[in-house]
């Protein structure tokens, strides 16, 4: 039975489809914004009568969070929020900078003139973002993601793509703090000019290595 639910304090309202979807998607983003912090009881009772449904749709839901690494299974102890180690944030970012920069590869040399444009509009949105007079960093984020979400769909690997929105998932379980240091979002947009210039220049070696110096950077920051 499909179902609509909504968060009244996020404003989150979402089209009919499983209900096991709906509250994965809820409590996914409430783990984004740090509702619920990393290492944190998820007490199943409570979310079961806050959202007026049984338990059965919210354990489904955990267990979709816990194959995308949101969610930690812990036996006879229940769901916990995941905790993302040093370890956990060096072999995402590795991946991440693999499959990127292969993607950023292919858009330098086989993207039409249109979808460089696409990406140009999406970086001047991030340069507008992280201007002092108008600086927001969760709008920065946002941008900063669509431009990386677009690249990948230029490049058109569905399994690349799979791959990459699952590690992000658990990427952003850590992002406040990369770009929260003090003067990183500077960094990651000069960062992004340099990948924008290297793609205009139809320079596939080029954006490789700038897309791999930006993850690098980004680790650095979020260590």
């Amino acid at each position: 039975m499909s179902a609509l639910l909504s968060d009244a304090r996020s404003g989150v309202s979402l089209a009919p489809r499983a209900l096991y979807q709906d509250v994965a998607e809820l409590l996914r983003q409430r783990i984004f914004r740090r509702e619920l912090e990393p290492g944190s009881w998820i007490d199943e009772l409570k979310l079961a009568e806050q959202y007026g449904i049984s338990r059965t749709p919210l354990r489904e839901a955990l267990k979709v969070l816990a194959t995308e690494g949101l969610v930690t299974m812990k036996v006879r102890r229940g769901a916990y929020v995941t905790e993302v180690s040093t370890q956990d944030l060096s072999d995402v970012y590795h991946l991440l900078s693999l499959l990127e920069s292969d993607a950023a590869g292919v858009v330098a040399t086989k993207a039409t003139d249109a979808e460089m444009a696409e990406l140009q509009t999406l970086h001047q949105e991030l340069e507008l973002a992280a201007e002092p007079a108008t600086s927001n960093t969760d709008a920065f984020f946002a941008v900063n993601e669509r431009f990386h979400m677009r690249l990948l769909e230029i490049a058109n690997n569905r399994w690349r793509d799979q791959m990459v929105a699952d590690l992000r998932k658990v990427m952003k379980l850590n992002r406040h703090n990369s770009l929260l240091k003090i003067g990183r979002i500077a960094e990651s947009l000069a960062e992004h000019r340099a990948i924008m210039a290297a793609l205009s220049a139809r320079d596939a070696q080029l954006t490789q290595a700038r897309m791999q110096e930006h993850f690098a950077n980004g680790l650095e920051a979020a260590a």
